[in-house]
């Protein structure tokens, strides 16, 4: 099996931006315990953080081009604005789980629609940064066959 984990804008200040909101745990912090359960279920794991729009855009597409089995994306603020994500992930055959370290659903009004949902085999919001390995292993068990 094989995953891309996408983060986007913001995500490479995790540990400094708003840790009230976002916690303590920076991005390495979050890699380092993804590749740890990685290497115990035998999954191919690869990571990658952008600022920008084409930047993620272009790693949605490459990853089925490479034959990724999965992403799991924080899209951070483009969540709420990018119909070009939102046509990315549509336009490739490679599921998608949406991840927000935060409930944005209890947050600010802008922030609790997601462009990108209606595209994504699911969401999670609101667990913090284990949010990330609940996905991780929601595509372990579709590896086992589970339908989610």
């Amino acid at each position: 099996m094989r995953l891309l984990v996408l983060n986007g804008p913001n995500l490479n200040r995790l540990g400094k931006r708003e840790p009230g909101i976002y916690g303590a745990e920076t991005l390495e912090d979050v890699e380092n315990n993804l590749k740890s359960i990685a290497t115990e279920q035998f999954v191919e794991i690869s990571f990658y953080q952008s600022n920008a729009e084409g930047a993620l855009i272009d790693k949605i597409h490459e990853a089925e081009d490479a034959g990724c089995d999965g992403i799991i994306f924080n899209p951070g603020a483009y969540t709420h604005t990018s119909v070009a994500i939102r046509d990315a992930i549509a336009s490739v055959d490679v599921p998608v789980i949406e991840v927000h370290i935060s409930n944005i659903h209890s947050r600010e009004p802008f922030r609790q629609t997601s462009m990108l949902a209606p595209v994504c085999i699911g969401q999670l919001s609101g667990f913090g940064t284990s949010g990330y390995e609940l996905a991780l292993r929601a595509f372990l068990l579709r590896r086992k066959g589970v339908k989610l």
